[in-house]
């Protein structure tokens, strides 16, 4: 995998719900907001969005500041501007917008500037090989003046007055983070929009959820680690736990996270445990996904007998890396951010096999399956309309 959820540069995923808009401009006067024309925030906990009649307030938890958006059509755009350490203000709807793409790739039409051409998104991959997106320095604050918005998710990076914090990977839960669509919405006008897909995506979510209460087979327990400098260690973010719940497994329960492969009674601890594990969803961090393989986790799990493991046994050792750009960036910190419903199907795939499912995000290493490379070419849509969200079968 290109880059682990807890290294500096990854701590958040790049996002792509931004990919349902543009940061548009929309031509002639923008309608003030109307009543039906707001969006609820329903899951996520780190924003809220309040309304006026000519504004907007979203308060952010992520980095503790407010942002007042302005409609461009009020008196009090042309006469009001905040930059202070806890309230910026913004003129809506956007004319052009700019992202931190390490985290975040932005797509459509208004989109102007990205700070790498790392993308997971294939719409936005055409849209910069077609040079309509320029790519700049995020050091360059000079050509960060020039856009309406730089959206970033890294709340370490020196702010300006047009920054903007955009950080689902802070929330909880998989629903959480794809309702940070609202939090776009709000920027481009388009909270009607924005409440559709994510109402699509939720409901699709719970409808496949609901299967695992149904379920009164064997729940799998799963495993998801990650090999570094020696050390294996079990990872427990919340929402690989919720994936797990609403998936129906179990999440794998050890007495601690992290074993040393040269502490002889750390390994043989080690591989008792896994042992118990039906499921293991390998995370390490590589540059070459591609060749990243069942013998190189075989070489870094450190063991000769391997007939106590079932996940090996039984063809059920996975990654996530299945979508993945330039070894570099990966679709699962991006499309699976914002459509949980298509991760959590996999998941459901991953522990209950029908063998009549196509994979979106995970990808076997056990029976030898390699990464996709993402290209331009995948763009199967006029960038210039919203994606609509993958609906799965559900019932």
């Amino acid at each position: 995998m290109d880059s682990a959820p807890f290294s500096c540069l990854q701590v958040f995923f790049f996002l792509a719900l931004v990919r349902y808009f543009s940061c548009a401009y929309v031509h002639g006067a923008a309608p003030t907001v109307k009543v039906g024309n707001f969006s609820k925030v329903e899951d996520a906990g780190n924003f809220h969005i309040y309304y006026g009649q000519t504004f907007k307030v979203i308060k952010n938890a992520a980095d503790g500041q407010s942002y007042l958006l302005l409609q461009n059509n009020s008196r009090i755009a042309s006469r009001t501007k905040y930059c202070t350490s806890r309230i910026k203000s913004f003129v809506i709807p956007l004319s052009n917008c700019s992202v931190d793409t390490t985290y975040f790739p932005g797509l459509l039409e208004s989109l102007k500037g990205i700070t790498t051409d790392n993308v997971a998104s294939p719409c936005v991959r055409k849209l910069y090989e077609g040079g309509q997106i320029e790519l700049f320095n995020n050091s360059d604050y000079q050509k960060f003046a020039e856009f309406s918005s730089y959206f970033l998710s890294d709340t370490n990076q020196q702010p300006a007055c047009n920054f903007a914090t955009f950080a689902p990977s802070m929330e909880d839960n998989p629903l959480q983070r794809a309702e940070w669509i609202k939090f776009m919405g709000a920027f481009a006008n388009v909270e009607a929009r924005a409440n559709q897909v994510y109402t699509a995506v939720k409901e699709n979510y719970l409808c496949l959820a609901k299967i695992a209460t149904t379920r009164t087979t064997f729940k799998p327990t799963v495993a998801w680690m990650r090999y570094k400098n020696g050390v294996w260690s079990f990872t427990q973010e919340k929402y690989q736990l919720k994936y797990v719940q609403d998936a129906g497994g179990e999440i794998l329960g050890a007495n601690k996270n992290t074993y040393n492969v040269s502490d002889p009674d750390d390994l043989e601890e080690f591989h008792a445990i896994l042992c118990t594990v039906e499921v293991v969803i390998d995370e390490t961090v590589t540059s070459d996904p591609a060749n990243y393989s069942l013998t190189t986790f075989i070489q870094n799990l450190n063991v000769e007998d391997r007939s106590c493991f079932s996940f090996i046994s039984n063809t059920s050792l996975w990654r996530y890396d299945k979508r993945v750009q330039n070894s570099v960036a990966l679709d699962w910190d991006n499309g699976a951010v914002s459509q949980p419903q298509l991760a959590l199907a996999d998941l459901i795939e991953v522990l209950f096999p029908t063998e009549n499912y196509t994979m979106t995000y995970f990808r076997n290493i056990a029976k030898g399956e390699v990464p996709i490379n993402i290209g331009p070419e995948m763009c199967d849509r006029d960038t210039s309309s919203a994606m609509e969200p993958t609906i799965v079968a559900c019932g």
